[in-house]
């Protein structure tokens, strides 16, 4: 009945033209898919228009503040919170803050100390840390919120757990191999066993009857337990690349250090101890030249020691012992030297002399040398006593900083935890020894490396004329050289141990520079470690973050050649005084070591008898804070008398000069030659500098220069820059107005500051960098207070906005320019957004005020802002002055002054607004450069305006003047414009400006009118969407344009800026029950559907208007969706990434995690689900085969648009209801997929981005409103609905688990065959060759042979992604990615579900029902098919139930597909190793046949399919265990006994015969199981269980489909097409006996052009089947359609296996059929796929390159065999095998089975007896035949092709002797020539067959003689004949046959034949015919050297020669013998001749 339903069906072929349906489908869709995107249905607005947005601040305020029920009422307004104002304390590092002390501090020192005192003043966005910008979700926080997941139980990862049961292996019957040992009859003891079976659990409420609405209510509530909160987190984090919004907080600023090294002295040790040493450390850069660091004094000195100098030492300061230093390298380089220099109390004598104990005595001779150094004790201690407090050069010597850095890691570095470091050690191997790196800094790394300790042996002694610094670079550069001269010198021996390592984090004990204690310092008695102050090599730029003011004095060298007197011991005294008096010298010079902290003097060390001395001394000063015109350095340089002279003074004044300290108020600091005078200077010197010649003194050398002093200052308060130092003079003589003003050399009046203020803010651009960005905070600052505060110059304001505002520019291009490399990834420079950050405030406007005064706030008049309105004047509205502010400290003369002093303070961003509109194109240029700093800078000003004013309570329209919003919109408008302009020219500049843009319209929506924001972004889109059409590369605008709408999006308050809970939602009506589903009537019904719905689901003009943000973010991943998109993978990425990073960032929002908020902040995301339904065709396709996508789509709609085809999907039936005629599923060709819809198709999407976007999608559904969803549905067409469910079903596809295996596999081979393997198991699984057809499909457009494996494993490796990044992953992380991939794959798969039964709610009262629930019904089928976890089967399985329950027809009427696939599914999780799997899948299978049965009360169907899917399942699946299945089995009995409702019908009854049945057919397969091994022997069980399906074609039909799966995985392609022909031929019987229709093949007698063994597929006949019978023949297969889909098969199989030329006869039967249903797309491919096999066939003719097949007989002998035992067996073997490898493997495979030493092979082809054999052992005996014809079989047999097609006989010859040997003489040596029949032909259904008849011969010697002759004879004609001529071969052969020394060669032959007549008559036949070989033999081998001749070079002639001598000499001997005639032989031939003659095929035809 259905079948002739169905064939009416299939000749329906003049349907409705596509073409009409199209018209009328777009109508009542208005538009495709594709076109009604660009114009949104609703309200038909384009989507490259942007909607004007609601007025967001009048939308608030219309809606009452308690609209919305509790937790909704957070998102309709900011919180009032928002803003808040921190004061964040500023981090001081020293535990006393070091800033003076001094009341009277002039104006610099003063804004400097409050610079570093104050607080930081931060304007905090106090929910701005849940912006995706400020805590993005990244791998490391997705694993954070991945703690605590469940693992989900998965079969494929439970198949290891349990073995298989032991009753398999202990079973006798088990153990034998043949297929024909079970007899099917077995049927009672599997009766018997299944009865003994325990049962699983049953589930309690199945044989309940309950109403469908509690079964779903029940459902759903289980469903809704335990799930996961988010979807987004099981999700691999969002692309960190496409994270345009990431922002970090800047760090505040902090003192700049290098990598710091600590360094410890340890121990000074010389061979003999007489006097205290000192010691002083400095680090010196060889290549720079320069000293890096200040100097470090320490003592080792023993007390005992030290107790030498008591007549001299005050008591030592704690600070001035310190032994360790922390010194901070910001340049490491090789090029870096730890120089150490020691001094002693100067003494009598030279440094030679005092060196000379030191390097002569050892300390090993103190006792020899005992009087020497009591001697030597006794001088030390009367020096130390006379001379303690001078000191003399010692010694020195270097460290090689480099090599202590890289050997300190040495000797284990691979053992290295710390992988930081290595990275600097192969740089360094690479580049070559350290020595000679040029530019080696990176090659050098001070941080990280392993301590060491250092004892220095080897000091240089100083050498007096050698002290300079010059000369120590000198002799460091000499150092580094193998052959230094320093080597040669004699050393001072001594040991000196020092540690060096990288300075720990926070060093406890620690002093400054300054000594100040640094944090923490634990205990003030501890001996303190020193940090060093860095002189760095280079310019570092950072600004000053804490004061500091420290003077390095350097005295260098001094010439008194020319002085008179006793001056020859010079020191020279320095002092810092603060007059001219003596008293007046400062204790502010540092001590060194061992002494107190500070000093008032200090003196440099002597050299002994040198007049003009060179010194290495550094004097490290503190300057006093206040530094005035008396403050001076005095030098004064004495001589010392080391001999005690009585009468003689100890030092004695030589000379002095001066350096006074400030010059026109500036730092004096630099290299210095000045004049020394002879007498003490007069009063008042200190004004003057020594230079000028005062009257009546006396001056050295005649006034010339003779002392060279350097002095350096380092300090935070004075710039030492000239440009900034007059800028800071001029800005504080304004604040405090004392005029006039000396300033350089002119006096500034009132008249005059105003044009010096201008010039010097001109001239700030001159400044240096270092400097500039070194004081940059006060620079930012006071330029700040300028535009802020404009001075009064003479009562007049003074406005120099202008100026400042291009200062400003200048300066933070000048820092940014600097600091180049520290930028952020943003293009910010973190130095001047931590100024924002942090340091930038309001002047004037402290939030803690002094005096605590509130705030007066002055309301002036406000002047109108006309055109003519000077910039100068422009007058903030409102703003809050405090009178008690100390910058107002002017004299105020009246109250005019105070107003106009109010009335000129103006506001910071209106300021900079204006300023930038109004700039010139240089400004504007630098603005630009840098403008997120002057965005950030406004917004901090509008925030601190809007907190200090306490204005945030003022409505936001009226926080701002309008004319301030028309500066903004003006310049956002131009700032946009810019980025679009130079998009092009400029494309970094372009990006950061668009994303400065972006963020600062972000910062706006927190601060002013959102609604006034949003229509600045409007006319930015609107201005950028102008551009479009005129621009070169679109893709590069809409990028920017998509970076922007994600920074918008990334505000914090994103979802309330969409306005989610204004009411564009539809009427909430509770869930609806099926009744108000009727009343309102759906999808279907005439009634309009709710538009207000639709709207929400579509990006409609009120969406879009509403929900803004929203719109425009899915207005751009909707334009780089559309098709045309241009640039499209790279769009897709990015607007795909940035809905996922949104969606992401609501999963971690703690404010969206109740789910009505969810719900809420969903609708926001609804139109992404009709956007990803119209992408459908272009998103990776992840359920694997061309054309899935639209499965489900094109069931419901007449037209499939072109969407892809209908591949071999579940169901290949589908493709007849849209192809529109009764064609092949499997085929491209059969769907309207013309050329013309694949131009429009796009872009496809990547795989990834697809997968994101689905995952976007399924978030949506999870979070959305039920109802919402409902009504939705309900208004879609039913072609919608079959879009959305393709989409669910991709969904499941593209996130299907993937098994813990695959995890660990990383090998790609592996990789691809597991993935190959789950292929392989879902085509099993589906019970069709659907996927399988597209692959043999897919191969066949590439390669004749093609691998099509490794093309399935490429495509869906793309979403491996997890895997393929890192190789190298830990069990833990793959056990974790398991665990998340798991519940991933299930909570995606229960959102589905949850989406699928609000689908059926929603459809079940339509008309349209049928075709939808179908649809429905295949994605629960393809859930159920794919791997599932046992939660996610549970509730898929209930579903399933319920549905089947609900709408039975939809099985049992309609698709018979659906009812096979849905019981392949249910069997095979009834074999579940998982119990809870198992019982739900038995219960469903169960509900499915009582359903049956109740509806027709025989349930034939349903026993016909689950007989079918048990055969299929069982064929097919490797690691299916049977044991399991067999407890379904018992349950499902157990069930039956139990049903009390059908107790009186047969029900029961039929239940168990069909259990039994199924019981069967599990217990052969279980054999099969065993001989997986081995597949002939697989393949034999296969077509026995096929042959016992004879009477049940369904069953039979299965099977062939199952042997040709399993030949096509072994590679067998020409049998796997022999069974699909079998197949066809089964199918034709079937059709023919239907109906005859002209163009169907007649049955099997059609198919026997084919293969002869076809028609035993012609054995059913009428008595067997009679065609109506319901469930007979009613697969798909038996229909047309089926037909060619086996016909198409067989010839891709017949393709693949290049047998060419049985496509042609394939595609003869296919041909009529295509014809008679006119497609001829269809004809066109196939006449093409001739023209190719015809052409390969041409291409291929001689045969040799396709090689078809290798055959051998098997013989088995032995017991051990069974059934095998004496069988004879042709197997067919791949080509080219040698006998070795099937011997081998044969032998392999019967030894692992029968155990070792039991297999023999038989080495010889003989006949086998029996009964010599060991009846123990198993005997194989195997020969390689060849294909035998007869002649008369050859004159048809042509080509290559048809001698090896249809082969039934073999040959196969054996040499023996009489004696038994194999080989002997010519006359004795006879052949046996054996022909073996087989049963069927090969190529046949199985690679063996066996052998039914046997044909043996034997010949006689001369015979075999005939034979070898006539075999040579043709290798010559060949050789001759060949075209091409091939010389060497034609040679060979005749070297073999006329060379002289050939054993048993043609003479030898003729010798023993031909010499005599036989004297057996019998035999003169054969003399005769070998006569005639011999004659024939001699012409070839005339025609062979004739052609040799005519072949061979000049150099071969003498070859030749030989040849032609040899052919004679054989030609004479051979010639007596061949002249003798036989008389006897003219007589007839007697009857009795020998049999052999009687075969035509021995006979020469001639004779």
């Amino acid at each position: 009945m259905a079948a002739a339903e169905r064939r009416a069906f299939a000749h329906k072929i003049n349907r409705t033209v596509a073409a009409e349906v199209r018209k009328q489908v777009s109508r009542e869709r208005s538009g495709s898919p594709h076109s009604s995107r660009r114009c949104s249905s609703s309200l038909g607005v384009p989507l490259t228009e942007i909607i004007e947005p609601l007025d967001f601040e009048d939308v608030l305020l219309s809606r009452p503040p308690d609209a919305e029920p509790g937790p909704l009422r957070d998102l309709v307004e900011f919180p009032a919170d928002d803003l808040e104002l921190l004061l964040q304390p500023r981090e001081c590092r020293t535990t006393e803050p070091g800033i003076p002390e001094d009341a009277k501090l002039d104006a610099q020192v003063r804004a400097a100390v409050e610079m570093y005192t104050e607080d930081w003043i931060i304007a905090h966005r106090r929910y701005q840390y849940l912006s995706a910008s400020y805590s993005p979700i990244t791998a490391e926080t997705q694993k954070e919120r991945q703690k605590g997941l469940t693992r989900q139980v998965f079969e494929q990862d439970a198949s290891g757990d349990e073995k298989s049961s032991p009753e398999d292996s202990d079973d006798p019957r088990h153990s034998s191999g043949s297929p024909e040992d079970t007899p099917r009859s077995s049927g009672a003891s599997g009766i018997f066993d299944l009865r003994n079976l325990a049962a699983d659990s049953l589930l309690p409420s199945l044989l309940e009857r309950a109403a469908p609405e509690d079964v779903d209510r029940r459902n759903e509530v289980l469903r809704r337990q335990h799930r996961p909160r988010t979807l987004l987190s099981l999700y691999p984090a969002p692309d960190e690349d496409e994270a345009v919004e990431r922002c970090s907080r800047p760090e505040p600023p902090r003192e700049h250090f290098g990598q710091r090294i600590l360094v410890k002295c340890l121990s000074l040790k010389f061979e003999i101890e007489i006097e205290p040493i000192f010691g002083i450390l400095a680090l010196y850069d060889v290549r720079e030249k320069k000293k890096i660091s200040e100097n470090f004094y320490f003592d080792l000195n023993s007390d005992s020691t030290k107790g030498l100098l008591r007549a001299h030492g005050t008591h030592p300061a704690i600070s001035t012992l310190a032994r360790s230093a922390i010194f901070s390298v910001t340049y490491p380089s090789p090029d870096i030297f730890l120089v150490i220099k020691l001094e002693k109390v100067l003494q009598q004598g030279d440094i030679s002399e005092c060196c000379e104990p030191y390097m002569v005595m050892k300390e090993a001779d103190t006792a020899k040398n005992k009087e020497k150094l009591e001697k030597l004790r006794l001088a030390a201690e009367q020096f130390c006593t006379r001379l303690g407090r001078y000191r003399m050069p010692f010694a020195w010597t270097a460290v090689h900083l480099a090599n202590i850095v890289s050997s300190a890691g040495q000797p284990d570095r691979d053992s290295d935890s710390e992988g930081e470091r290595r990275p600097a050690w192969t740089d360094r191997r690479r580049r070559g020894p350290p020595d000679r790196t040029s530019s080696g800094d990176d090659a050098c790394s001070f941080s990280g490396f392993r301590p060491a300790t250092l004892t220095v042996t080897n000091f240089f002694k100083q050498e007096a004329e050698r002290l300079s610094d010059e000369d120590l670079f000198k002799f460091l550069a000499d150092m580094r050289r193998p052959s230094s001269l320093l080597r040669r010198l004699r050393p001072v021996t001594a040991q000196l141990k020092i540690d060096i390592s990288p300075a720990p984090e926070n060093p406890h004990f620690c002093l400054s520079p300054e000594l100040l204690h640094v944090k923490p310092y634990p205990d003030p008695r501890g001996r303190p470690t020193k940090e060093i102050l860095e002189f760095p090599a280079r310019e570092v730029y950072a600004p000053h973050t804490s004061y500091r003011n420290l003077l390095y004095v350097y005295p260098h060298s001094l010439n008194f050649s020319s002085r008179q007197g006793s001056v020859r011991n010079l020191t020279v005294r320095v002092q810092y005084m603060a007059g001219e008096d003596p008293s007046q010298a400062l204790p502010v010079i540092f001590g060194k070591s061992s002494c107190s902290e500070f000093t008032r003097e200090a003196f440099t060390p002597v050299v002994y008898h040198n007049k003009s001395p060179e010194f290495y001394e550094e004097f490290k000063l503190r300057l006093p804070a206040c530094v005035t015109e008396n403050h001076h350095l005095l030098f004064t340089f004495y001589h010392v008398s080391c001999q005690p002279r009585p009468g003689a003074a100890l030092e004695t004044p030589v000379g002095f000069t001066w350096i006074p300290l400030l010059q026109h108020s500036r730092l004096r600091t630099g290299p210095f030659c000045l004049p020394v005078s002879v007498d003490q200077p007069p009063p008042s010197y200190s004004v003057l500098t020594p230079d000028v010649a005062l009257p009546g003194m006396r001056w050295v050398d005649g006034h010339k220069g003779v002392f060279s002093v350097e002095l350096t200052a380092v300090s935070s308060v004075h710039p030492q820059d000239p440009h900034l130092d007059k800028f800071f003079t001029l800005v504080h003589v304004l604040e405090e107005g004392a005029f006039p003003f000396r300033l350089k050399d002119g006096v500034l009046s009132e008249g005059t500051v105003e044009q010096e203020l201008r010039a010097s803010l001109a001239a700030l651009r001159l400044t240096s960098p270092e400097p500039l960005v070194a004081f940059s905070h006060h620079v930012l600052d006071k330029l700040v207070r300028l535009v802020v505060r404009p001075p009064i110059i003479g009562g007049q304001i003074v406005n120099l906005g202008r100026g400042a505002f291009e200062a400003m520019a200048h300066v933070v291009s000048v820092v940014h320019r600097s600091l180049e490399a520290a930028q952020d990834a943003r293009g910010h420079c973190p130095l001047l957004a931590a100024y924002v950050y942090y340091a930038f405030r309001l002047p004037g406007t402290e939030p803690s005020l002094p005096g605590g005064v509130p705030p007066v706030t002055v309301q002036p008049a406000t002047l109108a802002r006309g055109p003519g309105r000077p910039a100068s004047l422009y007058l903030a509205r409102s703003k809050s002055i405090s009178s008690s502010n100390p910058d107002l400290a002017v004299a105020l003369g009246s109250v005019d002054d105070e107003v106009s002093r109010i009335l000129a303070s103006k506001l910071l961003h209106e300021e900079l607004a204006l300023q930038w509109v109004v700039s010139g194109s240089a400004v504007r240029e630098a603005v630009l450069q840098h403008a997120w700093f002057f965005f950030q800078l406004m917004v901090k000003s509008m925030a601190l305006h809007l907190i200090l004013g306490q204005r945030l309570d003022t409505p936001r329209k009226l926080r701002f003047p309008g004319r301030f919003l028309d500066d903004i919109a003006a310049l956002v408008g131009s700032v946009g414009m810019e980025v679009i302009t130079r998009v092009h020219k400029d494309a970094e500049l372009a990006e950061r400006l668009n994303a400065s843009l972006a963020f600062f319209l972000s910062d706006l929506l927190s601060l002013a009118d959102r609604g006034f924001v949003f229509s600045l972004v409007r006319a930015h889109y609107k201005q950028v969407a102008s551009r479009l059409q005129s621009a070169p590369n679109p893709a590069v605008l809409l990028t920017l344009r998509m970076d922007f709408t994600r920074i918008l999006c990334s505000h914090e308050h994103y979802v309330t800026l969409n306005l989610p809970c204004c009411p564009l939602s539809p009427p909430a009506s509770p869930s609806p029950s099926v009744s108000s589903t009727t009343s309102q009537s759906s999808t279907f019904s005439s009634q309009a559907p709710d538009s207000k719905v639709t709207s929400m689901f579509e990006l409609s003009g009120p969406f879009r208007q509403q929900h803004f943000l929203a719109g425009l973010l899915l207005t751009e991943l909707a334009l780089a969706l559309e098709p045309e998109a241009e640039g499209a993978s790279l769009l897709h990425k990015k607007a795909i990434s940035a809905v996922h990073s949104l969606l992401c960032g609501h999963d971690a929002d703690p404010r969206y995690a109740e789910a009505t908020v969810k719900a809420r902040v969903a609708e926001l995301y609804l139109p992404l689900l009709s956007l990803a339904r119209d992408t459908l065709p272009r998103l990776h396709d992840f359920a694997e085969g061309p054309g899935q996508r639209s499965r489900l789509a094109s069931m419901l709609d007449s037209d499939t648009e072109g969407e892809g085809d209908i591949g071999g999907t579940i169901n290949p039936s589908v493709a007849m209801a849209i192809a529109g005629g009764p064609l092949a599923p499997g085929s491209r060709a059969s769907i309207s997929q013309g050329p013309a819809t694949g131009s429009r198709s796009g872009c496809p999407l990547s795989a990834e981005s697809s997968r994101t976007l689905l995952v976007c999608v399924l978030w949506v559904l999870k979070n959305a409103e039920p109802a919402l969803l409902q009504h939705w549905a309900a208004d879609l067409s039913p072609p919608q609905l079959g879009r959305l469910l393709d989409l669910l079903y991709l969904c499941l596809a593209a996130f299907e688990y993937k098994g813990k295996k695959a995890f660990e596999r990383i090998n790609s081979l592996t990789f691809k065959k597991s993935l190959d393997m789950k292929a392989r198991l879902e085509e099993a699984i589906l019970g069709t060759i659907g996927a399988r057809q597209e692959m043999v499909r897919r191969s066949r457009e590439r390669s004749p042979f093609g691998n099509q494996e490794n093309v399935r494993w490429r495509k869906s490796i793309t979403h491996w992604r997890q895997t393929s990044d890192r190789v190298d992953k830990t069990k833990e992380e793959m056990e974790h990615e398991a665990l998340v991939d798991g519940n991933l794959a299930t909570e995606v798969s229960l959102v589905v579900l949850d989406t699928l039964e609000i689908i059926v709610q929603t459809v079940m009262l339509s008309e349209a029902r049928e075709s939808v629930l179908g649809a429905v019904l295949k994605v629960v089928l393809y859930s159920l098919g794919s791997a599932q976890s046992a939660l996610f089967l549970q509730h898929g399985l209930a579903t399933q139930r319920a549905l089947v329950s609900k709408f039975p027809e939809l099985l049992f009427e309609e698709e018979t597909e659906l009812c096979a696939d849905l019981c392949l599914r249910l069997l095979r999780h009834c074999g579940s190793r998982i119990s809870t799997i198992r019982t739900h899948a038995s219960a469903s299978l169960y509900l499915l046949m009582r359903q049956n049965f109740e509806i027709g009360n025989n349930f034939a169907r349903v026993k016909m399919q689950v007989t079918m899917s048990l055969s299929s399942l069982v064929g097919t699946t490797q690691n299916f265990s049977e044991e399991h299945l067999r407890r379904s089995l018992k349950t499902i009995l157990t069930y039956a006994e139990e049903e009390v409702g059908l107790r009186d019908s047969t029900f029961a009854e039929q239940v168990q015969d069909l259990m039994f049945n199924l019981h069967m057919i599990l217990t052969d397969t279980v054999k099969m199981k065993e001989h997986q091994e081995d597949p002939e022997m697989l393949i034999d069980l296969m077509y026995r269980i096929a042959r016992g399906y004879q009477g049940s074609p369904d069953l039979r039909l299965t099977w062939l489909q199952n042997m040709a799966g399993k030949h096509a995985e072994l590679g067998n392609h020409a049998e796997a097409a022999q069974c699909m022909v079998h197949a066809a031929a089964l199918v034709a019987e079937y059709l023919a006996l239907l109906e005859d229709s002209r163009h169907l093949p007649v049955g099997c007698v059609s198919f026997q052009n084919i293969s002869s063994n076809v028609l035993e597929e012609s054995a059913i006949s009428d008595d067997i089947l009679s065609p109506d019978e319901e469930g007979f023949c009613s697969g798909k297969h038996f229909t047309e359609l089926g037909l060619v889909g086996l016909l198409e098969q067989a010839a891709a199989y017949f393709t693949m296996g290049g047998l060419y030329e049985a496509v042609n006869e394939v595609y003869k039967t296919l041909i009529p059929i295509l014809e008679a249903h006119r497609d001829y797309k269809k004809l066109a491919a196939v006449h093409g796929k001739l023209q190719e096999a015809f052409t390969k066939i041409m291409l291929q003719s001689s045969g040799w390159e396709r090689v078809f097949g290798t055959y051998f007989r098997v013989g088995f002998y032995g017991a051990r065999f069974g059934d095998l035992d004496e069988q004879e067996f042709v197997y067919k073997e791949p080509s080219i095998t040698k006998l070795a490898e099937i011997s081998h493997r044969l032998e392999e495979f019967y030894t692992e089975r029968f155990g070792e030493d039991v297999v023999e092979i038989i080495k010889d082809s003989n006949p086998v007896d029996k009964t010599k054999l060991d009846p123990q052992k198993a005997y194989i005996q195997i020969t390689y035949v060849e294909p035998h014809f007869d002649t008369y079989e050859l004159k048809d047999r042509v080509t290559y092709f048809d001698r090896n097609y249809g082969l039934r006989t073999f040959l196969f010859c054996t040499p023996f002797t009489p004696d038994g040997r194999a080989h002997g003489e010519l006359h004795e040596q006879h052949k046996r020539k054996t022909l073996l029949s087989t049963d069927h032909a090969f190529p046949y259904i199985k690679t063996r067959i066996h052998v039914c008849h046997r044909e043996e011969t034997v010949l006689t010697p001369v015979e075999v003689a005939i034979e070898d002759m006539q075999k040579k004879t043709r290798e010559l004609a060949f050789a001759t004949e060949q075209d091409p001529p091939d010389a060497k071969m034609l040679q060979m052969v005749l070297q073999g046959s006329v060379g002289p020394t050939v054993n048993q060669g043609p003479l030898e032959v003729a010798q023993v034949f031909l010499a005599e007549i036989p004297e057996d008559p019998k035999l003169f036949r054969h003399h005769n015919k070998l006569r005639l070989c011999f004659k024939d033999f001699c012409k070839k081998c005339e025609d062979a050297l004739r052609k040799n001749k005519a072949l061979i070079g000049p150099d071969q002639k003498e070859y030749h020669r030989e040849l032609e001598r040899n052919y004679t000499r054989l030609r004479e001997a051979l010639q007596p013998l061949l002249t003798q005639r036989l008389p006897q032989l003219l007589a007839p031939t007697t009857a009795s001749l020998r049999n052999s003659l009687n075969r035509a095929s021995f006979r020469k035809p001639d004779l």
